[in-house]
């Protein structure tokens, strides 16, 4: 009587359980396509490398364009002494002056200036593809962990179905006397460990909704539709494409904004110069005057002033050239290990298909036919049944992997619009 009450609550609970997972999805499908489209549009990120832009662009109108003049007022030859002290207009040396006063800067400071800002906004614009390759890699890599969760959470539905299957034959096998009563716990243990199983999946699901809510925002609750990217992967492709990468390609403008710099430091040696008039008013019995001068630089000590700044762009600059090429060392690192592990993913997900699924499949159900006809025990079963599980979910892992490897590959060497 017992065990005929047991076996109807579980039949009850396997019930409500599969019906759960049946309930259809509130939530509005969720693209790959779509979700980078939101993260092109909405990325903070993206906004402030459009803001940067903005700024290099207008800090660059004024770059070779000459100081602001200067307005010079005062009192010249102001008696302090003698008999006309303190008078402004009884002294006929006495003058009140204004006039004006221009910086030239020497050629040479003005044009590295303008190629100082012209290479900035390169940089600026530089820096905007690399951050456009890391919010669009990094969407790709979030939707397809978030989808790979719920391909694995859609495969539960058909494990507790057949885990109602299997307490169904044990209950058949008790009645007919070809099994012991202990065995109707078993399918018991079984959707237990599934049901453990699906609550990783509930944290995991929580973890890639969270990576891509950081991209795309609250539209990242959406359900993700479609299937695993597939992009060509384009072995030889890339290798040539590799100094093209944009985090790459983004040291052309900052060594031409370095070497700019060089050569502004370089002008240093030469002399600015500067022009002044000035009107000078005196007494009405004296006459007024005009006054012009001009002014030169003297770099007279070039050794302890613009010799170590030289050197110190010129390092700067060498920092820069080493910088390159560590980095393009690292890419080509990087790129020779994921097309390596790109291929032997390939050898994975064909082998799970070809071999090991199919394999899993056939010894569930010589095991499952054994245990029919009073050959086999549960155990045996309900270790193939695991087995298959492992499978069937290690399938969705080997094919998520190789879809994160090539969504890595294919953005930064193969997407054409960077």
């Amino acid at each position: 009587m017992n065990s005929k009450c047991n076996c109807t609550g579980w039949s009850l609970m396997a019930g409500l359980a599969a019906s759960v997972l049946a309930l259809p999805s509130f939530a509005a499908p969720l693209t790959l396509d779509e979700a980078l489209r939101l993260a092109e549009n909405n990325a903070p990120s993206l906004t402030a490398q459009d803001a940067k832009i903005q700024a290099a662009s207008s800090a660059a109108i004024p770059a070779g364009e000459l100081p602001d003049p200067k307005l010079l007022m005062g009192v010249q030859n102001y008696p302090i002494g003698g008999p006309d002290r303190w008078s402004i207009d009884q002294d006929f040396m006495t003058m009140q002056m204004v006039g004006v006063r221009q910086e030239m800067p020497n050629s040479d400071k003005r044009k590295a200036r303008i190629e100082v800002a012209d290479a900035a906004i390169d940089r600026a614009s530089a820096e905007r593809r690399v951050e456009r390759l890391k919010v669009r890699q990094s969407t790709a890599l979030a939707w397809i962990s978030s989808y790979s969760v719920e391909r694995k959470d859609a495969l539960f539905q058909d494990f507790y179905k057949e885990n109602l299957l299997l307490a169904d034959t044990v209950r058949a096998q008790i009645a007919g006397g070809r099994a012991q009563p202990a065995d109707a716990v078993t399918p018991k243990q079984e959707a237990a460990k599934l049901a453990e199983q699906q609550d990783d999946l509930t944290l995991q699901r929580a973890q890639a909704q969270a990576a891509l809510k950081r991209w795309i925002g609250s539209a990242a609750n959406d359900k993700p539709v479609g299937s695993f990217p597939e992009w060509p992967v384009d072995t030889s492709g890339y290798s040539h494409r590799l100094q093209h990468h944009p985090e790459l390609a983004a040291f052309a403008p900052m060594t031409r904004e370095a070497q700019a710099k060089v050569r502004e430091a370089v002008s240093e040696k030469q002399s600015d110069w500067s022009w002044e008039v000035d009107y000078q008013h005196r007494g009405r019995e004296f006459g007024d005057m005009v006054s012009v001068q001009f002014s030169w630089d003297l770099p007279l000590f070039p050794d302890s002033r613009q010799t170590p700044k030289i050197a110190a762009k010129q390092a700067e600059l060498s920092q820069l050239e080493a910088e390159r090429e560590a980095l393009s060392r690292e890419h080509t690192q990087q790129l020779e290990s994921e097309l390596a592990d790109y291929e032997r993913l390939n050898r994975a997900v064909r082998r799970n298909q070809e071999s090991l699924l199919p394999l899993a499949k056939e010894k569930v159900e010589l095991s499952m036919a054994s245990y029919r006809s009073g050959k086999g025990d549960l155990s045996a079963v309900v270790a193939a049944r695991r087995e298959l599980v492992e499978a069937r979910l290690k399938q969705i892992d080997v094919e998520e992997q190789r879809a994160l490897t090539s969504a890595r590959l294919y953005f930064a060497y193969g997407e054409t619009s960077q």
